[in-house]
């Protein structure tokens, strides 16, 4: 899992991070003054490689610009997914990158969508997000297509009870070094259940003769215009304070995505 331009190694010491927005200065034949993405660690004033930076969109604001790594998280998930229109789909796992399957799904024609968190105030906060909202044990049977991302083991197993027949269950957590028990008795076989990993690192093979990862980042900052996707950032801090803010932000249980802003 290591950043593209990390410096150190885990567990510590380690710069790490990879989205900022952030204005170009200067540079060899550098587009000074534009708004410019970058997969870099998290600090104020860095220097990179020309290729190292995509152009943000006319329409889409460099705070929201901030989920452009998530964002083509979720388009690689769905084209793992392979989910066609009409198709009723299951995210379960409502953080960050559960949320944006889930959006991206529902703008599928026809494609029925339903995002199962337990958490009640997580989906409160996504009212209007054009899927069904439920409680897991309130997910709905015979899935065409199952998308775990809740990171959890018990998350895997409610994917694979509502998945219907000869249905695809697209794993999307990162588990890490952690063993996960996968429930393959029941009707896991006599269902004929799909189960297909889904990992950013690479394009699906059916895309690698026409997209690069240039262009799916390129599609993935086009794809943040909408303005409802400013309900997923749950917090700010300010660079400085982020040293005193940190602990706070990860022991939140509201913590969905928190955006560090930079003084100018």
């Amino acid at each position: 899992m290591r950043a593209p331009l990390q410096e150190g190694a885990f567990p510590f010491p380690v710069k790490y991070g990879y989205s900022v927005i952030g204005l170009v200065e200067g540079g060899r034949d550098a587009p000074v003054g534009q708004t410019v993405f970058c997969l870099h660690p998290h600090q104020d004033r860095f220097a990179a490689p020309m290729m190292a930076f995509r152009p943000v969109p006319k329409g889409v604001p460099p705070a929201r610009a901030v989920l452009a790594p998530f964002m083509e998280t979720a388009l690689n998930i769905v084209w793992d997914a392979a989910i066609a229109p009409g198709d009723r789909v299951a995210v379960v796992g409502a953080g960050l990158i559960g949320c944006l399957v889930a959006y991206l799904c529902a703008r599928i024609p026809g494609a029925d969508v339903t995002l199962a968190d337990p958490n009640p105030a997580r989906r409160d906060v996504l009212a209007g997000w054009g899927c069904d909202l439920v409680a897991p044990d309130a997910l709905p049977g015979d899935q065409d297509v199952v998308i775990h991302a809740s990171g959890r083991p018990e998350g895997l197993a409610r994917a694979l009870d509502c998945a219907g027949l000869e249905a695809r269950v697209v794993e999307a957590s990162w588990f890490g070094r952690q063993d996960v028990a996968v429930p393959l008795g029941g009707a896991f076989h006599s269902r004929r259940l799909r189960l297909v990993s889904s990992q950013v690192g690479r394009i699906p093979a059916n895309r690698q003769a026409r997209w690069t990862t240039a262009r799916r980042l390129d599609m993935a900052l086009r794809l943040l215009a909408d303005p409802l996707l400013d309900r997923v950032f749950s917090g700010e801090s300010a660079f400085e304070r982020l040293d005193r803010d940190y602990g706070t932000i990860l022991s939140d249980p509201d913590t969905l995505c928190h955006r560090i802003r930079y003084a100018p």
